[in-house]
Parts: C-alpha cells; sequence; structure tokens
C-alpha cells in the first residue's frame, strides 16, 4: 500500500499560541497520512531557488492566512503538488476554508474530493546595466517595482509588447495576475480580474502623469520598465511581498505569463463571485430588490418574479413582451411611460427611506 503524504504549513506563532495545528496534524494522521510539518519559511530574496516539497506529497496544506499561503506557494512551485488553505488570518481570500470547517476540510482531502483550480502565474526578467542575462522570478500574486528612496520619485518607461506606452516619475508600479488583482492592485486602484481571465495588469502607484492609468494585456503580451538613467531614485523589486531585492538606475524588468501553473485544490465548489462577496462583505440588494418591492412580490425577490411574468414595478406590464432582455441596463424609464422618474417616488409612505 502506498503511504499517502502531506504537508502542513503554518506559521511558528500560530503553533505555539493555538491547538489548531496539532489537530490538523491528528486528523490527517487518523485518515492515514504521514505528515511533515513546516512553521519556518524562510523569505528567500529575489532569483533565489527555495526549497520544495517531494513530488510524492500528494498535498499541502495551509494553516494561516494569505501571506503563510503566498510563502507556502513556493514550495510547490516546480511541482505538481496541489495546496490548499484553511484561513487562520483576517480577510484569507486564498483559503478555501475557515478555521471551524477544518474537520470537514480534511474529510475532504481524505476522500480526494476536492478539484484543481490552476492559476496564472507572473513570470519576472530583471537585467541589470551590463549583465549579460537575466535573475528570474516568478509572481502567484503580484510583482512591485517602487522607489527605494522614499523621498523622491523612481522616472520609468513603461512598453507592451516592446512599443513604447509612456514614461513618468511616480512611487512604483504593480503587476499583478488575477489572482493578485484583490491584493495590492485592488487597494491601488486597480480592477478585479476573474481567475479564468488570462491577463496581467498594471497599476501605477502615485504617477505623476496624465496618461497613468490600469493597464490590462493579454497572456501573450508583456510588461517592460526600465528605470531611467535621469531618475531620482534607484529602485526596489518584490515578488509576492517576500522576495525582493536593490534594483539601480539603468535596469530592465520584464514581466509576462509564466508557463508554470500553481494548482489550488478547491473543497467548497464556491465560485470565484461568491467569494468576493463574502470575503468583502459586499452589499447586494439593489434598489429594485428592496423590502418595498419585495413586499409587492411577497417572498420572491424581484428577478424571481420577473423570470416567472411578473410585471416591472417600474416599467409596467409592457415590459413583459421581451422577457429576455435584462431589466436594469438602462434606468431611466421612457418619457411615455406614466412611471415617475424621481426615486423619491419609490420611498415608503411617511419619508421612510431607510431601506
Amino acid at each position: 500500500m502506498v503511504q499517502r503524504k502531506a504537508v502542513v504549513v503554518t506559521h511558528r506563532r500560530i503553533r505555539s499560541s493555538s491547538n489548531v495545528v496539532s489537530e490538523a496534524v491528528d486528523q490527517l494522521q487518523a485518515s492515514g497520512f504521514t505528515v511533515n510539518v513546516i512553521d519556518n519559511l524562510e523569505v528567500p530574496s529575489y532569483g533565489s531557488q527555495p526549497r520544495v516539497v517531494d513530488d510524492d506529497t500528494e498535498i499541502v496544506v495551509v494553516l494561516g492566512g494569505d501571506g503563510t499561503m503566498l510563502g507556502a506557494a513556493e514550495l510547490v512551485k516546480c511541482t505538481n503538488v496541489p495546496i490548499v488553505g484553511i484561513n487562520l488570518g483576517h480577510v484569507g481570500f486564498l483559503a478555501e476554508f475557515e478555521s471551524f470547517q477544518m474537520s470537514e476540510a480534511i474529510g475532504k482531502i481524505a476522500d480526494r474530493d476536492y478539484s484543481i483550480d490552476a492559476r496564472m502565474v507572473a513570470h519576472i526578467d530583471l537585467w541589470l546595466p551590463k549583465s549579460k542575462g537575466p535573475i528570474t522570478d516568478w509572481a502567484l500574486n503580484d510583482m512591485t517595482l517602487e522607489r527605494s528612496d522614499r523621498g523622491k520619485m523612481v522616472e520609468l518607461s513603461i512598453r507592451v509588447n516592446d512599443v513604447e506606452m509612456s514614461s513618468f516619475g511616480c512611487d512604483g508600479v504593480i503587476v499583478a495576475t488575477p489572482t493578485g488583482s484583490t491584493a495590492y492592485a485592488f487597494s491601488a486602484g486597480g480592477p478585479i480580474v476573474w481567475p479564468d481571465v488570462q491577463a496581467l495588469q498594471m497599476v501605477p502607484l502615485a504617477a505623476h502623469a496624465l496618461f497613468a492609468r490600469p493597464l490590462i494585456i493579454g497572456s501573450s503580451s508583456t510588461f517592460t520598465f526600465d528605470i531611467l538613467d535621469e531618475s531620482t531614485s534607484d529602485g526596489w523589486i518584490c515578488c509576492d511581498g517576500r522576495r525582493q531585492r536593490w534594483v539601480p538606475k539603468g535596469s530592465r524588468v520584464l514581466v509576462r505569463e509564466s508557463h508554470d501553473r500553481l494548482r489550488l485544490a478547491r473543497l467548497s465548489g464556491t465560485s470565484f463571485t461568491k467569494r468576493l462577496v463574502t470575503k468583502f462583505s459586499l452589499p447586494v440588494i439593489g434598489w429594485r430588490e428592496n423590502r418595498h418591492f419585495r413586499g409587492q412580490f411577497g417572498n420572491m425577490s424581484y428577478a424571481q418574479s420577473r423570470r416567472t411574468g411578473g410585471s416591472d414595478p417600474v416599467l409596467g406590464s409592457d415590459n413583459d413582451a421581451v422577457p429576455s432582455q435584462p431589466v436594469g441596463n438602462n434606468d431611466e424609464p421612457d418619457s411615455s411611460s406614466s412611471a415617475p422618474h424621481s426615486m423619491a417616488a419609490y420611498d415608503a409612505p411617511n419619508g421612510d427611506r431607510d431601506a
């Protein structure tokens, strides 16, 4: 009988202050796994080759937050070993389950009841002045190229597919994968990109320029950044908030899609959209679905009522003639409609507008 192997990755602080790690190890061992626990993840420098797990490891279980997940990703990057996270941190966007669901998660792992979500990874080439070859690295979330002198700007030239797009002084730029679009890039004003979109996005940081907006390119395209000689600051490169180094003026950074993929084990089947709503606590009830309209449909939502042939409380029954047309793309009623044009008209009587 082949021995099943699992690696548990956590933070030393978590292991010393909680029983959750020992509980996870006990459950995995009871399910027939031999378990290796890693609680001292090193932070390697840019371009270094971190240690990796054995190829015969069945799965890597991460107990911690997104930072621990990014560190654990270094262990499986060059392998086909899947990784799954159980959140013990704050947001835990990369995690599959919360800590109170650990028994359920390990049960699914033991039964091999999970799917694989192969995530895009960015490949980074750093060319130093007069170098004969690049120093390579990678990123699951993002690569940042920032100023090394906090009191000055770094002057960058930005190219897409070797065509110069712009140049400006800035605090830096972020290049994020779809996985990283919910992290630093999102905080800096970048859009959220769904994981099934194979693309890279660039988000400038405090750029001193009129044309300095986020850009999204396809997976076959490449971003190139040159630190100009006239820059008042050198650069600082960092991958996934971990692997970093100083970058002098005259250097070039090239970012493209990697041929590798990082394999996330999905145990719950929760969609990315649902995960987004849950993790960010997004409000999901719009004005059409507030309690005034729901009162007209009983327990049915507005959308459910429209699917079953109910009339639109704003546009009237004439809208039922085209049920396949999405309602809400044009929020202004037709001028010939008897429906009122003021949103205030849809408020509850007696001035109750707290819906």
